[in-house]
């Protein structure tokens, strides 16, 4: 009995190629905004200054840690559908919604920027729902609701600091 040769070109996950790639390019564009917030963050941990000094520095710290690791999950899930995924500074500037810094924000612009960046990157990732919905795509659903809920959790808690 012969066996069947399988065709590892060929990815049949149950979403089809048109909407494998939809979903990859929409995932581009989160992993664009995700890696510039990660930079912006990263940034200002490194140039904040003043009376906040050590909370803001620890809270960025702690906030460019999780935006790191998600930037793997995001990106793998693109490789998941077939698509490769962006990976250079020109990619991701032409995918991001986040505009860049000009010059060295005082403390709290830097948190007023980080929370605008936030809330860009939770429109991104909700502007996606449909789509992967139609698709049936649960495992990047997923994805996406946890990135929201640490996307929103994380501008409340920095817009917190702006409140007189």
């Amino acid at each position: 009995m012969k066996s069947k040769k399988i065709d590892i070109s060929k990815i049949d996950i149950g979403i089809s190629e048109k909407d494998r790639i939809a979903i990859a390019k929409g995932l581009s564009k989160l992993l664009a905004d995700s890696f510039t917030l990660y930079l912006m963050t990263h940034n200002f941990h490194w140039n904040v200054t003043g009376p906040m000094f050590n909370t803001l520095h620890t809270m960025f710290m702690d906030q460019y840690t999780e935006q790191w690791n998600a930037l793997d999950t995001i990106a793998e899930r693109i490789r998941s559908l077939g698509v490769v995924a962006p990976g250079s500074y020109e990619e991701y500037e032409k995918l991001t919604t986040i505009p860049a810094v000009k010059g060295k924000p005082k403390a709290l612009e830097m948190v007023a920027l980080l929370v605008a960046a936030q809330e860009a990157t939770a429109r991104t990732a909700r502007d996606l729902l449909p789509l992967v919905a139609e698709a049936n795509d649960q495992p990047t659903t997923d994805l996406i609701t946890q990135r929201l809920d640490i996307h929103e959790k994380t501008a409340w808690m920095l817009r917190s600091l702006l409140e007189e």
